[in-house]
């Protein structure tokens, strides 16, 4: 089956199985990730307001949806004797638990690592940590734009002469819960050959300085000098271009890096007599002649919308793209025609669109399930797990203890 080609196989990692404890996005976008990749997720919320993520954003919070398909919910509190020994009960049958609590949260509910581990000696522990647990700031609490910042993501961000800015994405949360699904994956691969657990952690701060490394290096490469702000683009060839019909986001980004693909701009744009313009035959010509050949370029793009443009330019071998917004990936044809965007039903809300998950396996595939209701599965995954009948669970209900 060629990658692309949905037929839902055997998922990847069918017979993983995950205790979710995390919240908010670092954590659940790692869970997640296993999720779309076979893993069987139950997520651990408390019985009154769930994981916070879920009060987040609109109702029903598409932030906590984008984060949470693909996993079961049991409402279970922790804070009490019984709910937690309901969760020590659970965990003979689970490969990983996995936490991203504020410091020293997880430890008060007596499940840090020695704990689980006296429990269950082959337990994949993971933990996701602001700045890890060791340290002048491990009891610091932190978030994504925190991270960011502690990472150097704001320093290369913004307009050169302006002040640091704070990237769009969040990578401080998901690009940690990346390399966090990543190491389980290690981790459950040296399980299945050894018989043994460990412990994981991830600092956000540790985890963000990987997404720098591409600016660390073009600005000296060993840490001897800042890597400046470079604001839009570096010179006429790497840069964005308004298009019609001049709305935000019309703007193509374009980035002809080699002399080839330099060499195709003119003809794309209809001035081919900029080839043999003394200004611009050699790349040092261009960096400072950059505000004509800029100029030249945009006369071009205003003909034109996004979307003419990038096709104009890259159908001639010029690497540039349209500046989608959010709403335009939801409908952008190429993501469509891919199966990228996905049709599901939101409880609470009707049908909307979702995006997929990038990795196309030909073995191995994932049909897309929307986040489960703060509980959904309690009674499900508890009766499973532990044997337990309606009326232990009603009773159990009626104290508090689950949801």
């Amino acid at each position: 089956m060629a990658p692309g080609n949905y037929g839902f196989a055997m998922p990847a990692l069918d017979g993983m199985r995950i205790l979710d404890l995390t919240q908010y996005e670092a954590g659940p976008s790692a869970t997640q990730a296993l999720a779309w990749l076979g893993a069987d997720v139950v997520k651990v919320e408390r019985p009154d307001i769930g994981d916070p993520g879920r009060a987040t954003g609109a109702s029903p919070s598409g932030y906590f949806h984008h984060w949470n398909a693909n996993k079961r919910s049991v409402a279970l509190e922790l804070s009490t004797p019984e709910g937690r020994q309901l969760l020590v009960d659970m965990l003979p049958g689970f490969d990983v638990m996995v936490e991203n609590m504020g410091p020293g949260v997880i430890e008060k509910l007596g499940l840090g690592y020695e704990e689980i581990r006296a429990l269950h000696p082959s337990v994949i522990y993971a933990s996701v940590k602001g700045f890890g647990s060791t340290g002048p700031y491990a009891d610091y609490k932190c978030f994504d734009s925190v991270a960011m910042a502690m990472a150097g993501a704001f320093s290369v961000t913004g307009e050169l002469d302006g002040p640091p800015l704070p990237p769009g994405l969040t990578v401080g949360d998901s690009g940690t819960g990346m390399q966090l699904a990543l190491a389980i994956t290690a981790a459950y691969v040296q399980k299945l050959r050894t018989g043994e657990g460990q412990r994981i952690e991830l600092s956000m701060q540790e985890a963000v300085t990987y997404y720098l490394r591409t600016r660390i290096g073009v600005s000296g490469g060993w840490g001897e000098q800042p890597a400046p702000r470079t604001g839009r683009g570096r010179g006429a060839l790497l840069d964005l271009y308004p298009c019609g019909p001049f709305g935000p986001n019309d703007y193509i980004y374009l980035m002809a890096v080699t002399e080839g693909m330099w060499r195709a701009v003119p003809a794309a744009i209809g001035r081919p007599e900029l080839l043999t313009d003394e200004r611009f035959t050699t790349n040092k010509g261009r960096m400072i002649n950059a505000d004509a050949l800029h100029e030249a370029i945009e006369a071009f793009t205003r003909t034109l919308t996004k979307h003419e443009a990038m096709a104009a330019l890259a159908e001639a071998g010029v690497p540039c793209g349209a500046v989608l917004d959010t709403a335009e990936l939801h409908r952008d044809a190429h993501l469509v025609a891919r199966g990228f965007v996905h049709d599901v039903d939101i409880p609470g809300h009707g049908p909307a669109k979702m995006l997929g998950w990038p990795a196309r396996m030909s073995a191995s595939s994932v049909p897309i399930v929307v986040a489960p209701e703060l509980g959904q599965h309690t009674a499900e995954v508890l009766g499973q797990e532990l044997g337990l009948d309606p009326a232990v669970l009603e009773q159990l209900r009626e104290q508090g203890i689950i949801g």
